[in-house]
């Protein structure tokens, strides 16, 4: 599916024979048991939550920007939406689904959001895999025996196993803009391929490159696997639990009022685009939806975060949903810039079905593009902040808005904030230990507080030296400030004193009473 809008945009079959069908081990991320866990863990929470407040005083800013976007880039209508955790709380749309009948854009209104459709086929795979139906590291043609014939481009290339398919990094050669007009063809064409043999681009496990037909043989092992055709598992085990009931796989499904038809722009006007129907590459490309029901999926997404205690009530596991959303194969950018065009390195790493990029701010965003003859889409959520943002159109392998107008806008212009963690338990009871002790040197509670390797690393008297030449040129001390947790056993505060800043860092052992491992403090005088 042709991606143009960032690194990671580019970034039914019968059951298989029981002698081919033994009962794979788990995967080492596939947790089919429960554990023992902590009771007292804090999960990130938002300190002043006016999310949806701040978005929705926006709203007409919003819409003058996806107006503008059209009107500039030609675009005949585009549907949009902002989701805020499980809430679709803005949403438009400008210009026309059908110019013929001049039927104008909703959020109801149905785009085929091309490979936006990956994600749904990787968090499949996902889900048979946490049911211990399959392993990512399975080779393919276990599942596939049309691919064991296949002629590897290296002797020492890694057998291809499902991994390197949902990363994209199976060896084959990006396949757009020839991919895209593959989506209805039938299961024996994709099998017929795969026994004609493939031409490859790199060795196995060497690069990523984006490849749809990595994504069709996903969806020919789902529908292996469960027994029935990818689009009845995803429909069935996806869509309906989610409460996605306008979305579909073919458009004569969509009702009339509600089908995007597709254009592009050519010899200064608009040309329809034909319609295609679904087929077996519709595991990298197929989807129909409408802004209000794709929100329903962005919401899911946003469900795994925080990570914390609870039950999990989705289609698949919340750590599943986070495992998508971690970059496998990562790319730095030093060229890049932020949503102002201020220099900003980033890197960028396409996950499961998932494209995931991390501004040189320690924003991270996580998305997915979609473009096919007639269409562009786009989706892009921010876990630690709990917001996602996503729009249709429907020109071919178009920008369907202006992300980086309407990223500054957020995080920038009207300072979205995201989680912060909260102090654990331990980490609070050891800042208030050593508050005390580095005032009074108590023998007694250093064997309380300090790791077996403290005055081993730097003795009692050094130590005892340098923290007291801290407190004489800080003076008196009158405020502990609040802890800055890193994690749960790692953080930083400062102490208010007389003459200036005294600031401490401290890390925890991984013992079960956690211990003080490393300390470190220094002292920031007062400007004068």
């Amino acid at each position: 599916m042709k991606n143009l809008y960032s690194f990671f945009l580019y970034i039914s079959f019968a059951t298989i024979l029981l002698s081919c069908n033994s009962k794979p081990s788990p995967d080492k991320n596939a947790v089919l048991s429960s554990h023992s866990y902590s009771s007292s863990y804090k999960a990130p929470a938002f300190i002043h939550d006016d999310r949806v407040e701040k978005i929705k005083k926006i709203a007409p800013e919003l819409q003058k920007m996806i107006d503008e976007h059209a009107k500039t880039k030609n675009i005949p209508g585009i549907a949009y939406g902002i989701i805020v955790d499980n809430e679709l709380v803005v949403s438009g749309a400008t210009g026309y689904i059908n110019l013929e009948n001049k039927t104008p854009a909703t959020p109801l209104s149905a785009f085929r959001i091309a490979s936006m459709t990956k994600s749904f086929t990787a968090m499949a795979i996902l889900k048979l895999r946490d049911e211990g139906k399959l392993n990512l590291s399975d080779p393919v043609s276990t599942y596939i025996p049309e691919v064991a014939t296949l002629e590897y481009l290296t002797e020492d290339a890694p057998t291809i196993d499902i991994e390197n398919l949902l990363t994209m990094t199976a060896g084959f050669p990006e396949d757009n803009p020839w991919g895209d007009r593959q989506l209805d063809e039938s299961d024996q064409m994709l099998m017929d391929l795969m026994e004609e043999g493939v031409s490859f681009s790199n060795p196995s496990s060497y690069a990523f490159e984006y490849s749809n037909t990595g994504y069709a043989l996903l969806g020919a092992i789902v529908s292996r696997v469960s027994g029935v055709p990818y689009q009845e598992y995803i429909t069935t085990n996806i869509l309906e639990p989610l409460g996605m009931r306008q979305t579909y796989w073919e458009y004569d499904s969509v009702p009339k009022e509600q089908l995007v038809m597709g254009y592009r722009w050519e010899e200064e006007q608009w040309k329809s685009e034909p319609m295609l129907h679904d087929g077996a590459f519709g595991a990298m490309g197929g989807l129909i939806t409408t802004i209000e029901d794709f929100s329903k999926y962005v919401s899911f997404h946003l469900s795994a975060w925080p990570a914390r205690n609870g039950e999990d009530t989705g289609p698949v596991k919340r750590s599943s949903l986070r495992e998508m959303q971690t970059p496998q194969f990562a790319a730095l950018n030093v060229n890049a810039t932020d949503f102002s065009n201020e220099p900003c390195p980033l890197i960028s790493g396409y996950g499961f079905g998932l494209g995931i990029t991390t501004y040189c701010n320690d924003l991270k965003q996580v998305g997915h593009g979609g473009a096919l003859p007639g269409f562009g889409s786009h989706y892009s959520f921010f876990p630690e902040y709990g917001v996602g943002i996503m729009a249709f159109c429907n020109l071919t392998y178009t920008e369907a808005y202006p992300r980086k107008k309407i990223g500054e806008l957020l995080f920038e212009t009207i300072g979205l904030q995201p989680r912060k963690l909260p102090v654990s338990d331990i980490l609070m009871k050891r800042q208030n230990q050593i508050v005390d002790w580095i005032q009074n040197w108590n023998p007694e509670l250093e064997a309380t507080i300090l790791a077996e390797n403290f005055y081993l690393d730097q003795s009692r008297e050094i130590r005892f030296a340098e923290i007291q030449e801290v407190l004489n040129k800080a003076g008196a001390l009158h405020t502990t400030h609040a802890m800055e947790p890193n994690n749960q056993l790692r953080g930083s505060f400062s102490i208010e004193a007389e003459n200036g800043l005294i600031n401490i860092f401290f890390t925890l052992t991984p013992e079960k009473q956690p211990k003080v491992q490393q300390l470190d403090i220094s002292f920031k005088p007062t400007e004068k």
